[in-house]
């Protein structure tokens, strides 16, 4: 069987559904290459819990867990079958890694994830379940989670971590212009990425340009750390994602995409 990816997803707002922008042609393209993965297994920082819960529903929602858009955003949904053999044995590997882990009988997609997935397959034929956030997740749990979610790319499983890559909601607002600092923090990150820099990714706080700026909260970029640890030593694909709303970086990346 061949190795699935890691990706870690920028999903920016809500809106990204209806305004692709730069990135969703870019995210449908690299969905093309993902047809030998059999399920998508993503982190989101909008599903946040006590402990790791993971979503074994046969058939989930999609959650319109926002408010105050168009409302044909509300009327979007992406109907995708569950696996839930596989979140019994992801619960099970997040276990054996010492996390305390349930399977969620009940809960659906939140638009952390089936935003950019409407783009990265958008024909909803490939299972995928989530897996919730610790609410206490730090940048060394969030580490250590994916490397507990590694093993399932050896079954065919892509890990998917989407978050954003700056994440600065009170500076947002409807313009072509991007800020100086998201740029230059987007660029540092895609920096660390390439060389493969964990360490540096880790301790973003201290590296990286602008950090509290960028990311006054570490929710949205604790995903890059999950998806990075899925990934081990395999090279990374960089997605130009522009920057929307002045301070959403949308870049991506992939591992292991052949």
């Amino acid at each position: 069987m061949q190795r699935a990816p890691a990706l870690f997803v920028s999903h920016g707002a809500p809106t990204f559904a209806l305004e692709p922008g730069l990135l969703g042609s870019q995210l449908t393209a690299l969905g093309e290459r993902l047809d030998s993965a059999t399920a998508i297994v993503v982190v989101s920082p909008h599903w946040q819990t006590c402990g790791v819960r993971v979503m074994g529903a046969p058939r989930p929602a999609t959650i319109h867990d926002f408010g105050g858009f168009a409302p044909e955003l509300y009327t979007l949904t992406y109907p995708v079958p569950g696996l839930p053999s596989l979140a019994a044995e992801t619960a099970g590997l997040l276990i054996e890694q010492g996390f305390t882990a349930l399977v969620d009988g009940e809960r659906g997609l939140d638009h952390g994830a089936w935003v950019p997935l409407r783009y990265l397959r958008p024909r909803g034929d490939v299972p995928v379940l989530q897996v919730s956030m610790p609410h206490n997740l730090d940048v060394d749990s969030a580490l250590r989670l994916g490397k507990a979610l590694a093993p399932l790319r050896d079954r065919g499983v892509a890990v998917v971590g989407s978050g954003s890559l700056t994440h600065n909601l009170r500076e947002a607002r409807v313009t072509r212009e991007a800020e100086e600092y998201a740029k230059a923090f987007a660029a540092w990150a895609r920096s660390a990425v390439l060389a493969g820099d964990t360490e540096a990714l880790r301790d973003y706080r201290t590296h990286a340009p602008s950090a509290l700026r960028a990311h006054p909260t570490d929710e949205h970029y604790l995903p890059l750390l999950v998806a990075a640890a899925a990934a081990g030593n395999d090279k990374p694909l960089v997605i130009d994602g522009g920057i929307t709303y002045g301070v959403l970086s949308m870049d991506c990346y992939a591992w292991g995409v052949h």
